[in-house]
């Protein structure tokens, strides 16, 4: 692994008079953790250099070739004989072209640490255009820069992934704000466009005023030269920088009154660090320098000089502007290092799959049927369950509803919408670029499909959840089997609803895990422990949630049974839906339903099987109602009497429900408890995370109770 960073030319990458950019690239190097990965070139007259890596470039007197052009062509010999896996350029977008046409497309970072309006290579929109095709990332130094870089430009040209906001740092000093003195200081070229001027008026007559007063001035400047002169005010011309810290710390107020539009503005940003109560001009990113300070709202001698003397007058003032500048100062070389590692570590993730990093932002395409055509009659389902998961985890999930798709895009030509559907889903892939595709039970996605995309995106991850009963006895056993199965050749692993060690049709080239259904605190409002309910039990049932409405001539074993339950369990009053013409109920209705029971009936279709339950168990224990549930379920392996009710049989049953019924108090506490647990270890995050760490192969640290036992 190897990153090259390219200086602009003549750079001095020294502690003899370093430019802006050599101090940015010094100090976030040194503490990269890529620090032994990266070669910094450029070009300089000093033999002392900063103990970084670094390879100067040696340049010849050739006339028929500029200095620049040469400079540049030298590194790209470099480059063909020693190839970076990215290469990162500062402040010059006018080498990208020539890097670019002879190198080919690279993994190419472009830093701008200026106006990109105001440089060659960047300045027209077809420049910018240039850089965005070509560039893996470009980053600012502000957002005002970055505002700079986008102007005039139509949004179908921007990638904003591309587009970063990394500011300078600085050092974080160690102050003790009683050793503050009476001092303003002033650091920057000597010039209008840097505001001297300006402040030489304003504290000439400061100083005047206040005698007790004295004034710093740290630059030069070699042709617009303006000086002032003062007994209190003293010029140090041209100092190290480690000297301008030490003033900075005796410092109490520091200004920076530019005219031109800086991009950023390193002093500003130094002064805060060293807990100055700074003043600024408002102007370009250097109110993006500061946490705490003056924004001058005028730019001139009289507003320069009101706004220090309201310092000087009100030193409560001034001590809270200081204090608030080292507490909330958070732009350290620290942080601003692993903002940049984090787009390196972006880069290299899948250079070797298994060291990807937990807290890598991936993004995730998620193939499922999100229901968009049944106007939010089934918007609390599993897939946005999961969704909820991965964004709280920072991922950037795009959905895809494979059923609506399939539904709004059939034709004549296309009659079931199937060849539509798998062909939306590789030109999505093509502008998405997803790390990851998590698919839930979408059938209509083709195994010929998956296999391009693996072709065309070999580092594609895939990964797929299934909900529906895989009991041999249970409805649809075959058809689910198949669904499973016809997708498994493509996949990192299966994620069900069912305990895969009790099925024996699953692929063993496929790693296959139990999930939970997922609860979600933002679905799962309810705490029907809190309240007193009037309806004893809850259960529904539908013929399918797709269709809604019961179907004529249906047979459905369960109803069998709840009839059998009622008739056995008298002075219960049950609260029953989707039996004997009574239509199931959905959405917000079947939440102010559920709100008024007690318990809640967590029966599914067919035998029951190891850990099977169908989504409802969710709903019921989630919102704090009494979850009953067969025991041949094997739930007890995740909780005990206190948090579920467990029964043997219809007549176990039965004894059950009228116990709890009749006693409020364990009620409310089997309940709550219930719910506790359910939301804090079966929970949309968690889930989404163990998807991701089985899929991805990482060891992690969390445990997740359904996948270690008890």
């Amino acid at each position: 692994m190897k990153i090259s960073i390219l200086l602009p030319y003549k750079e001095n990458f020294s502690p003899i008079y370093p430019g802006a950019v050599s101090l940015f690239v010094k100090d976030t190097t040194n503490i990269s953790k890529y620090k032994k990965n990266i070669i910094v070139y450029g070009n300089t007259n000093y033999n002392k250099i900063y103990p970084i890596r670094y390879f100067n470039i040696p340049l010849s007197n050739f006339k028929f070739q500029s200095k620049s052009k040469q400079y540049v062509n030298k590194f790209i010999q470099i480059e063909k004989n020693f190839p970076s896996d990215i290469i990162e350029i500062h402040n010059r977008p006018n080498y990208l072209s020539e890097i670019v046409n002879t190198l080919g497309k690279k993994n190419l970072v472009l830093y701008f640490h200026n106006d990109p309006l105001t440089m060659t290579g960047s300045k027209s929109i077809n420049e910018r255009k240039f850089l965005l095709k070509y560039c893996y990332k470009i980053i600012f130094n502000s957002n005002w820069s970055k505002k700079r870089f986008l102007e005039g430009m139509h949004n179908k040209f921007v990638n904003s992934e591309k587009l970063l906001v990394v500011f300078q740092s600085a050092k974080k000093i160690k102050v003790n704000l009683k050793q503050k003195k009476k001092e303003i200081t002033f650091v920057g070229k000597l010039n209008r466009s840097k505001g001297y001027d300006i402040f030489g008026k304003a504290v000439t007559k400061i100083l005047d005023k206040y005698p007790d007063w004295k004034a710093n001035v740290v630059g030069d400047e070699q042709r617009d030269k303006i000086e002032f002169k003062h007994k209190n005010l003293k010029n140090f011309g041209f100092i190290s920088h480690n000297k301008v810290i030490e003033i900075y710390k005796k410092t109490s107020i520091a200004i920076v009154c530019s005219r031109w539009e800086e991009p950023f503005g390193r002093t500003s940003l130094e002064a805060s660090s060293a807990g100055c109560a700074v003043i600024i001009s408002n102007r370009g990113g250097l109110p993006e320098t500061i946490t705490n300070g003056l924004i001058l709202k005028e730019l001139s001698p009289k507003s320069l000089y009101k706004n220090i003397e309201y310092l000087i007058r009100n030193p409560s003032k001034r001590k809270n502007y200081q204090k608030k500048s080292i507490k909330n100062f958070y732009l350290t070389h620290k942080f601003v290092s692993n903002n940049i590692d984090s787009y390196r570590s972006e880069k290299f993730k899948f250079s070797n799959l298994f060291n990807i990093k937990k807290d890598l932002s991936l993004r995730i395409l998620h193939v499922t049927n999100f229901n968009e055509r049944h106007d939010g009659r089934l918007f609390f389902n599993t897939g946005r369950r999961i969704n909820n998961g991965l964004i709280r985890l920072g991922h950037s999930i795009l959905e895809f509803s494979d059923r609506d798709i399939q539904k709004y895009y059939k034709n004549y030509s296309d009659f079931s919408g199937s060849k539509n559907l798998n062909n939306k889903l590789k030109k999505t892939c093509y502008n998405f670029k997803p790390d990851l595709i998590i698919f839930g039970h979408a059938d209509l996605v083709s195994p010929e499909t998956l296999g391009e995309l693996k072709d065309d995106y070999p580092n594609l991850k895939m990964s797929q959840w299934f909900l529906d009963p895989l009991n041999k006895n249970g409805p649809d056993f075959n058809r689910n089997k198949n669904r499973i199965l016809d997708k498994c050749d493509f996949m990192e692993a299966n994620f069900l609803t069912t305990s895969p060690d009790v099925l024996n049709f699953l692929s063993k080239k496929t790693r296959n895990y139990f999930i939970p259904n997922p609860a979600d605190s933002s679905f799962e409002t309810l705490r029907n422990y809190n309240k007193n309910c009037n309806m004893d039990v809850f259960f529904a049932l539908s013929h399918g949630v797709h269709r809604g409405i019961l179907k004529t001539g249906k047979y459905d074993d369960r109803t069998s049974f709840v009839k059998r339950l009622i008739d056995k369990t008298k002075n219960v009053k049950f609260d029953i839906y989707g039996i004997d013409k009574v239509q199931p109920i959905w959405a917000d209705h079947y939440f102010k339903t559920i709100s008024n029971s007690k318990m809640g009936l967590n029966l599914s279709r067919g035998d029951p099987i190891k850990y099977y339950s169908s989504d409802r168990i969710t709903q019921i224990i989630g919102n704090g109602l009494v979850t009953l549930i067969d025991e041949k379920t094997k739930y007890q392996d995740f909780f005990d009497k206190n948090e579920m009710v467990f029964y043997k049989n219809l007549d176990d049953l039965s004894e059950k429900i009228i116990k709890i019924s009749q006693d409020e108090k364990l009620r409310k506490k089997i309940g709550k408890q219930g719910r506790d647990k359910y939301l804090k270890y079966f929970n949309s995050t968690l889930v989404a995370d163990f998807i991701l760490n089985k899929t991805f192969d990482i060891k992690s640290k969390t445990k997740y109770l359904w996948n270690s036992g008890k």
